[in-house]
């Protein structure tokens, strides 16, 4: 497997694709190799040009399948180009892989397709095991929808990417085996000698202890262990020391337990979700996400500091579990609240996942909405880092063989 990674701000057209080309020699890219799979991304600075960006970037990498779309700020390697002019280039060649292109329109995706009919349509048998990395318009793609879909059709298979980001309604453009799309969503279906480990990092940190949902309905969580859930919080909230207070008057979470079945729960074992009021007459609180009697939730607060501890701590444990091995290439998809808007100093997600599991080939951008998984099944995420890790399935077999990664 062979990965590049290639960013340039230049602006006219002729002159980045040049300065790409170069870089691409420079990272070892051999003149003329054909890309198994080849992602573009680029800010709306260059909406206008992208069908010359699409044509040019296929030629030169000789792309088999060429899936991207626009974004307000984009990653390239240990770099994150916030609101400025950018063109991202991610090429990898992957021998004995199946690279299968998607591409689904609104209607597809709204339509609700039975478990057969996915794998028809899309031309991908649940028996590859395939993994998804997918990229989609945020005013047109219910993905909520299409992850219950391919939930149901290729059970505990996973997908990960993000929503564009380029701007409002019919602003956004999507890039497609050399066409542009307005709308819908695009992606790739690999399977064979690949594994893509994933890391989702939701940026929070639990406050409290957990509690078992006892009364429930639609959005609402009425009681917690048999008492209303506003007094639960307000006991939470009294054994917080002074920073967590006011962490908490600036927004507040929930993180519902996935896998009930654990005894333990961490980081990571949690999908997040907001807070969005609560009723002091009723003791009932509301949240972003349907709710169920007998879930496990806990409390969650966010900030800087807790965002680049999960991060860190989850691509430690992702990094033991690999066995130290080294990932020929990632993709990152980081929420567009993140960046300079969440941490102190620029660069944060791009630089860590470096230090932590580079150097390697990265690219991705920021999303208006990031998907990855939180146990077995797949959802879209706020504030998250996405991040997929390429390696080859041979090498993660000797790992397994040696009881160092335990089995996907």
């Amino acid at each position: 497997m062979r990965c590049v990674a290639v960013l340039t701000t230049k602006t006219g057209v002729q002159e980045a694709v040049e300065d790409l080309r170069e870089q691409s020699r420079k990272a070892g890219w051999p003149e003329g190799e054909e890309a198994d799979l080849l992602c573009l991304l680029a800010t709306p600075h260059f909406t206008e040009e992208s069908g010359e960006w699409v044509a040019a970037v296929e030629s030169f990498f000789r792309a088999r399948v060429l899936i991207g779309c626009t974004a307000e700020s984009l990653i390239g390697n240990d770099r994150e180009v916030e609101g400025g002019p950018a063109v991202v280039v991610w090429a990898a060649r992957m021998p004995e892989v199946k690279v299968t292109p998607i591409a689904l329109s609104p209607e597809e995706i709204a339509s609700g397709l039975e478990v057969k009919d996915w794998a028809e349509r899309l031309a991908v048998s649940p028996e590859d095991k395939p993994h998804f990395i997918v990229m989609g318009d945020p005013f047109t793609c219910d993905i909520v929808n299409l992850l219950e879909g391919l939930g149901e059709s290729y059970p505990g298979r996973p997908v990960i990417g993000g929503m564009a980001s380029a701007g409002g309604q019919g602003e956004n453009r999507l890039f497609f085996k050399g066409r542009v799309l307005e709308e819908g969503l695009v992606g790739a279906a690999l399977s064979g000698n690949i594994l893509i480990d994933t890391v989702v990092s939701q940026g929070c940190r639990p406050v409290g202890r957990p509690f078992v949902v006892t009364k429930g309905e639609r959005n609402l969580i009425i009681e917690l262990g048999g008492v209303p859930a506003v007094q639960r919080f307000k006991e939470v909230f009294e054994s917080l020391s002074s920073e967590e207070q006011g962490l908490v008057r600036h927004g507040l979470h929930v993180g519902r337990v996935v896998n009930e079945y654990q005894e333990k729960f961490r980081r990571g074992d949690f999908l997040i979700r907001n807070v969005i009021g609560a009723d002091q007459r009723t003791g009932a609180m509301g949240v972003t996400e349907r709710v169920r009697v007998g879930q496990t939730i806990q409390f969650h607060v966010r900030d800087a500091r807790s965002a680049d501890e999960d991060l860190r701590e989850l691509l430690d444990l992702e990094r033991s579990a690999s066995g130290g091995g080294t990932a020929e290439g990632a993709l990152l998809f980081s929420c567009n609240g993140r960046g300079s808007r969440l941490f102190p100093s620029p660069h944060h997600d791009a630089g860590l996942v470096q230090q932590i599991e580079g150097p390697l080939p990265l690219a991705g951008f920021f999303a208006a909405g990031e998907i990855g998984p939180i146990g077995s099944r797949n959802f879209i995420h706020g504030f998250t880092a996405s991040l997929a890790l390429f390696r080859p399935l041979k090498e993660a077999s000797r790992q397994q063989s040696a009881g160092l990664r335990p089995e996907s």
